[in-house]
C-alpha cells in the first residue's frame, strides 16, 4: 500500500514537471546558423512550433529592434508562405559603422498560403541580417504568432537578469564577440586577397612558360627547315 502511494505521488510530480516545463520548449525562438558575430552578418532562423492540437499557425510577425537597427534584412523564400518586409524611418538617425542610418527594417511578416504549421510540426523562417551591432550582447525580437482559429500569441516579454523565464518570452539573439568566434570578416577578406594573388601568380607563371615553349618551338622548327634545305642541296650536288 505504501509503495503504491509513493509511486502514484512520483507519477503526479513527474507529470507536473512536464507540464510546467513544456512552455519553455514551445515558444518562438531565434538562433543563428553558426554564430552571430558582432559587426558582421549572419543567417538566423526564427523557429515556430505549433502549440495547439486543433489549429495551425498561419501567420508570424517579427518586430525588429530600433535601438540597434539592422540596415540589411533579407528573408529566404519559403514554399507555402508569402513574406513582407516593412521598412520605417527611425525616430532618431543611428550611426552604424561610420554611416548614418535614417531608416531600417522594423518588421517581417510571413503569411501561410496553405495549411501553415500544422499540429505536431514546427517551421523555420531563415533571415540574413547585418551588420550586427558592436555595442550590444543581444538583440530582442518581439513576435506575434497567429493561429487558424484567429488566436494570437504574443511572444513579447523580455527576459530580465536574475529572474525566471517569462511565460511568453521574446525571441532573443545572443551575439558573439569577434575574438571569441575566431576568424573575423577582415580575416576572410585577407584570405580572399591572398587567394587572388596566388591565382594571379600561377597564371603569370603559366603564361611565361607558354611563351618560352613557343619560342623554343619556333627555333626547333626553323632549324628543321634549314636542315631540310641543306640536305636538298647536297642531293642535288651529288
Amino acid at each position: 500500500m505504501k509503495a503504491s502511494r509513493i509511486a502514484a505521488a512520483a507519477a503526479v510530480a513527474g507529470s507536473a514537471v512536464v507540464v510546467l516545463s513544456s512552455p519553455a520548449f514551445a515558444h518562438v525562438s531565434v538562433q543563428p546558423e553558426g554564430t552571430a558575430v558582432k559587426g558582421g552578418y549572419a543567417v538566423v532562423d526564427f523557429k515556430v512550433p505549433n502549440e495547439r492540437d486543433d489549429a495551425s499557425t498561419t501567420k508570424l510577425e517579427v518586430t525588429f529592434p530600433t535601438d540597434h537597427p539592422l540596415a540589411s534584412v533579407m528573408p529566404e523564400p519559403i514554399s507555402g508562405w508569402t513574406v513582407k518586409v516593412t521598412r520605417s524611418k527611425l525616430a532618431k538617425p543611428a550611426e552604424m559603422h561610420g554611416e548614418t542610418i535614417t531608416e531600417a527594417v522594423t518588421k517581417v511578416t510571413w503569411t501561410a498560403t496553405g495549411k501553415g504549421v500544422e499540429p505536431g510540426y514546427f517551421q523555420k523562417f531563415p533571415v540574413s541580417v547585418g551588420m550586427l551591432p558592436t555595442d550590444a550582447d543581444q538583440l530582442v525580437f518581439k513576435a506575434l504568432q497567429t493561429y487558424s482559429d484567429k488566436e494570437v500569441v504574443r511572444w513579447i516579454e523580455v527576459q530580465k537578469d536574475g529572474e525566471e523565464e517569462p511565460e511568453n518570452p521574446a525571441p532573443t539573439l545572443e551575439l558573439t564577440s569577434a575574438s571569441a568566434s575566431g576568424a573575423t570578416a577582415e580575416d576572410a577578406s585577407e584570405k580572399t586577397e591572398n587567394t587572388a594573388a596566388d591565382t594571379t601568380t600561377a597564371a603569370d607563371s603559366s603564361d611565361t612558360t607558354a611563351r618560352v615553349l613557343g619560342v623554343v618551338g619556333i627555333a626547333v622548327g626553323a632549324a628543321g627547315v634549314a636542315y631540310g634545305v641543306l640536305a636538298g642541296r647536297r642531293r642535288t650536288t651529288v
